[in-house]
């Protein structure tokens, strides 16, 4: 069935501000590492700076503060340590795991508004049967994606809004799939700050360790996409 002229119109519109608001996003995430916005992610600052919005306005602001920054393409790991320094290990995973569970439904329901219906009607069968796999393997798609995070945040939970993922599998998906890492980060917090300020020969050897580890979730990413038929 044909859709009318005014409803495909409608979606062309939905589809070109989900590019746009997915497209500003990549910017921002590029711009928070290689241009002067860079300057703004100092730990020290941005460490006393939570801590005055916590003690002012309390634990609530400080978790909503990480959703926004987090939501607007701040690395959510330079956040999750800031916060982690800023708050203390536990107050500090317990507000980093709120403050992005939060952003993750704000972001999959943005998506969810621009693109499911845009999948749906405009996208092609081949897209849509892809997503309807993904959604299959829901909660497990949303743990690897947190375990091995190929792209902004933001822009991760804007894609899944857009298919056929349930923001049930979304949420539960980003809370397991962040708590073994940012549990790591509470755990050595310390020994990362040093790292970060004092660079030295066993600093690189954890940056390299770190992106073999990447290297290889990449890798069980693709295995696992071939296992469960998602790509076929």
């Amino acid at each position: 069935m044909t859709m009318p002229i005014d409803d495909r119109a409608r979606l062309r519109i939905r589809l070109s501000g989900l590019l746009f608001v997915a497209a500003s996003l990549i910017a921002l995430a590029l711009a928070w590492n290689w241009s002067p916005l860079r300057t703004w992610l100092d730990i020290d600052l941005m460490v006393a700076s939570l801590q005055r919005l916590g003690q002012t306005f309390g634990i609530a602001a400080a978790v909503s503060g990480f959703a926004l920054a987090v939501s607007l393409a701040v690395p959510l790991t330079f956040l999750t340590l800031v916060t982690l320094v800023a708050l203390g290990p536990w107050v500090g995973f317990a507000c980093s795991m709120a403050g992005a569970i939060i952003s993750a439904a704000l972001s999959y329901g943005l998506g969810r508004y621009l693109g499911r219906e845009v999948v749906q009607h405009l996208a092609g069968q081949r897209v849509n049967l892809l997503s309807q796999r993904l959604a299959r393997h829901g909660l497990l798609a949303v743990v690897v994606m947190r375990l091995v995070p190929v792209a902004p945040f933001a822009v991760v939970n804007m894609v899944a809004g857009a298919s056929h993922i349930r923001l049930r599998d979304m949420l539960l998906g980003t809370c397991i799939g962040m708590m073994p890492s940012t549990l790591l980060m509470a755990i050595f917090m310390h020994q990362i700050i040093t790292a970060l300020k004092q660079p030295n020969t066993t600093s690189a050897l954890l940056l390299a360790l770190t992106a073999v580890l990447v290297l290889v979730g990449v890798l069980g990413v693709r295995h696992w996409l071939r296992h469960a038929n998602v790509t076929e």
